[in-house]
């Protein structure tokens, strides 16, 4: 998965054809927990392009996105809000396929 790098691609990305930001951080244990199974949903979502956001170099964005807890999900497209899936509760790979099935 790829990791933004700048605001200025967040906007970039923000504003192309459906993009999923899950907004992570090294140091959390439900991030790593679900890490072996996210190149799955990858390849079984090839319709989202799939963003890392590091929750500690991006704390700016997560507070304008009421992120306050990770893992969590939120998807664009063409710069409107999707849907999220934003709690600071563990994510099974069922919960997050159950989200991206609802976006459509």
């Amino acid at each position: 998965m790829e990791k933004l790098q700048s605001m200025e691609q967040f906007e970039l990305l923000k504003n192309d054809e459906r993009t999923v930001f899950m907004f992570t951080a090294g140091w959390c244990p439900d991030c790593r927990v679900i890490e072996p199974f996210l190149p799955i949903i990858e390849v079984d979502y090839p319709e989202y392009t799939f963003i890392s956001v590091d929750r500690d170099e991006f704390i700016d964005l997560c507070v304008d996105l009421d992120i306050f807890g990770i893992p969590s999900f939120i998807a664009f497209n063409e710069g409107k809000e999707l849907g999220r899936f934003v709690s600071k509760n563990r994510k099974t790979q069922e919960e997050i396929e159950e989200f991206l099935n609802s976006l459509s």
